[in-house]
């Protein structure tokens, strides 16, 4: 099973498949590597793709040190995937824990996304200290629950959470294999990634001179039925200078597996305006009118 080593020593499971420009997939905390089949499927016919299992998701190896956890690791972890594989710039497709993983590894590593799709992606917590307490009290009582409970008896509870209702809704059958998906997964490693990542992490919201400094292509998705993403969708959209948002009705927080043709379509199409150079920066002086044909 092929493997990289990050620079701290742990080992990743990736998969790699088509050719062409690279592009890597980061999940989310109730996904899995897997969870980017429908997108593989379709954007390896023209993109070389990788999927890789964050740490603590096997096959990757799952640290027992909460302090090997952490939002600014799981960025690293995505420069080490890309180091390992000769990679020097791509585009890059987080979702949730993967997204806010991508928005990280854009102020870390800077001018190594050749785009950023943000799918689904939260503010990472309250920014008064009472509620951001909170947030992290209740990061903390979630992982000892999976530590306590187990995977199969939490993933009854996670993912029937009301920003899954519209892809159990849609599709019985995905969000099943979605929900065993959960279920099979490593309750250490979760419960790790709930305090050190989830817990962990500096909201977004306090950090908006570092997403100012964000210069790459960004595609901001989120769904009309997952009201916690909205907040930064509209702070990215504010503060990001090569941002734009698209709101997709009826969805909830699963979009990539609840609305699959969509998702591809709409990445598909930012893909193609980055890579033309039709993705410009807000303002009007970046925009040259064409003159319509007589």
């Amino acid at each position: 099973m092929p493997h990289i080593k990050t620079d701290d020593g742990v080992q990743l499971y990736y998969e790699e498949t088509g050719e062409g420009e690279p592009l890597l997939f980061l999940h989310e905390f109730g996904g899995h590597y897997m969870s980017w089949e429908p997108q593989v499927r379709y954007f390896s016919r023209r993109y070389r793709c990788i999927t890789y299992a964050a740490r603590g998701w096997p096959p990757s190896e799952v640290p027992d040190n909460v302090a090997s956890y952490s939002q600014a690791r799981a960025a690293d972890d995505c420069a080490n995937v890309m180091k390992a594989l000769g990679i020097a710039q791509a585009h890059i497709v987080g979702l949730s824990m993967g997204a806010t993983a991508a928005l990280e590894f854009a102020i870390r590593h800077p001018g190594k996304a050749r785009s950023l799709v943000i799918a689904a992606g939260g503010g990472g917590g309250a920014t008064d200290p009472a509620a951001k307490a909170k947030f992290k009290e209740e990061c903390e009582t979630f992982a000892r629950r999976i530590e306590q409970e187990g995977m199969p008896a939490m993933a009854e509870l996670y993912c029937a959470s009301s920003a899954r209702i519209t892809y159990r809704y849609k599709d019985p059958r995905g969000w099943a294999e979605f929900k065993q998906q959960f279920a099979d997964g490593s309750a250490k490693g979760h419960a790790m990634t709930m305090r050190g990542v989830q817990g962990g992490r500096q909201p977004f919201f306090e950090r908006t001179d570092e997403l100012k400094k964000v210069e790459e292509p960004m595609l901001v998705i989120i769904g009309d039925e997952d009201e916690s993403t909205h907040g930064l969708a509209v702070h990215l959209k504010t503060h990001v200078t090569r941002s734009g948002v698209l709101e997709m009705p009826k969805t909830g927080h699963t979009m990539n597996l609840e609305e699959p043709a969509a998702f591809n379509t709409a990445v598909q199409d930012f893909f193609h305006a980055v890579e033309r150079d039709r993705w410009p920066a807000r303002g009007a002086k970046t925009y040259t009118l064409i003159p319509p044909s007589r």
